[in-house]
């Protein structure tokens, strides 16, 4: 399975980090080992001193496509969930300036987080869905997915046109404005609506 990640899909996001807006989805990959294992505390690298939080909507992948036509998307995944896109911002700074990827700024051991699935049924619209990070017990960081730049079917078309997509792959859909830096002792909590998918500990 692969972690497929979009950058750059809220505008407010793109104004924070002084990005230039895309012309399509930017994506990226993270590997199989970046996924956080579930009850396991996140542990700050020791090659950065700028670790970001970026909590995005998920969207896990139920069968093999390829090339799937946008009207059709929506039959590809039953279940969606809420995560973190952990950057290593300094590094990803550094790796930018070079043109350079960004592989190790974004795919190191436990930067990508993967909360509870839910049966996407349960949400009467994918598309005007609220989601937010508390860092502590209070909120840094609050979005909607009808913010999105583009939503999760055109996601899934655009990316199926690059890569085929198989069963048990995670689609990152993007971050909302808000991101910033973790520390030791963080507390870290993603809901959607007001149901809690994920907490961990920073260390």
């Amino acid at each position: 399975m692969k972690l497929i990640c979009i950058g750059r899909n809220y505008a407010a996001h793109i104004d924070e980090l002084k990005n230039e807006r895309p012309t399509e989805p930017v994506v990226f990959i993270k590997p199989d080992s970046a996924i956080l294992p579930k009850g396991q505390d996140f542990y700050i690298p020791e090659f950065s001193n700028e670790i970001h939080y970026e909590v995005e909507v998920l969207v896990k992948i139920k069968k093999v496509g390829k090339h799937i036509d946008e009207k059709f998307a929506h039959k590809y995944y039953d279940e969606i969930s809420l995560g973190i896109d952990f950057t290593a911002r300094d590094l990803q700074s550094e790796l930018k300036a070079k043109g350079l990827p960004w592989e190790k700024a974004k795919g190191f051991d436990g930067a990508a987080v993967v909360g509870k699935w839910i049966d996407k049924k349960k949400y009467e619209n994918l598309d005007k869905l609220r989601f937010s990070l508390l860092k502590n017990k209070e909120i840094v960081q609050k979005g909607d997915t009808s913010l999105m730049l583009w939503k999760i079917d055109a996601l899934i078309a655009h990316v199926s046109t690059y890569f085929m997509l198989k069963k048990g792959d995670i689609i990152y859909t993007g971050t909302p404005a808000g991101v910033g830096k973790v520390v030791a002792n963080d507390y870290l909590e993603g809901r959607i609506e007001e149901e809690n998918f994920f907490a961990i500990n920073v260390r």
